[in-house]
């Protein structure tokens, strides 16, 4: 049976055999487009995606009329930012 591990998110992951590993490696090094990093090289690398945010906001579950949520999904990406905006606005005015 094939070894498996376990990733963060729950998913499993299939482990390469001994011999997939040597076919993996030998495709590279036959590839004159591509080569295998080395150590210094993989320490350079940076990490790809959003970078981390100054200020964490925490995770919010509510619940919404589907009329709202659909006007607020609407306007478009960037909407539950602007959500955000008019909480605050609310809460700074004395609204809440």
């Amino acid at each position: 049976m094939q070894k498996t591990i376990k990733t963060r998110s729950g998913r499993e992951v299939l482990v390469p055999t001994s011999q997939e590993n040597a076919a993996i490696n030998a495709g590279i090094a036959a590839d004159p487009d591509t080569y295998e990093l080395g150590a210094t090289e993989f320490t350079r690398l940076r990490r790809v995606g959003r970078p981390p945010a100054a200020i964490k906001r925490p995770m919010l579950s509510m619940r919404t009329d589907p009329d709202v949520l659909e006007k607020l999904r609407a306007s478009g990406p960037g909407w539950q930012t602007r959500v955000n905006a008019l909480l605050r606005e609310a809460v700074e005015h004395g609204r809440l």
